[in-house]
């Protein structure tokens, strides 16, 4: 498979999670007396839909790029990967409803107190991830211009 269909496939498997949690969300809403969805419902639903543009903009950044098509692919898989990280743990809390907020102290997940230690370094990992890939294939596209 080559980076582009990769970029397209992860968009597409977003765009339809950001759909599919809008129906969610709004049963959510109907449920709740405020009109208010349960806070991690929301925050998938709109990761979703945000990180599904996030690939297709990564596909261009892929076509323009003058890194081979191996540099390319690793970097989009890199920075798409965590992104499907991030709502992996955006589904878990939603779906157990555990939290309105996973960076407040004790850190759970579900009835289970996580060590400081996972939550930072699955962070820094995420950060190093989204935006190490992205930048090289920013910096692909800077050397085609």
């Amino acid at each position: 498979m080559d980076a582009l269909k990769l970029c397209f496939i992860f968009g597409g498997v977003f765009f339809a999670v950001g759909l599919l949690t809008g129906i969610w969300k709004y049963a959510g809403i109907l449920k709740s007396k405020d009109a208010v969805a349960p806070e991690y419902v929301s925050i998938l639903h709109r990761a979703s839909l945000m990180y599904s543009f996030a690939c297709i903009l990564l596909s261009k950044f892929v076509e323009l790029s003058s890194f081979s098509e191996t540099i390319n692919f690793y970097a989009a898989l890199a920075s798409m990967s965590f992104f499907a990280f991030a709502q992996s743990t955006y589904l878990l809390h939603a779906i157990l409803r555990d939290t309105d907020n996973q960076f407040r102290k004790p850190y759970v997940l579900g009835g289970w107190k996580m060590p400081a230690f996972m939550i930072h370094s699955s962070m820094f990992f995420l950060i190093l991830g989204e935006l190490g890939g992205f930048l090289v294939l920013f910096w692909g596209f800077i050397r085609t211009i």
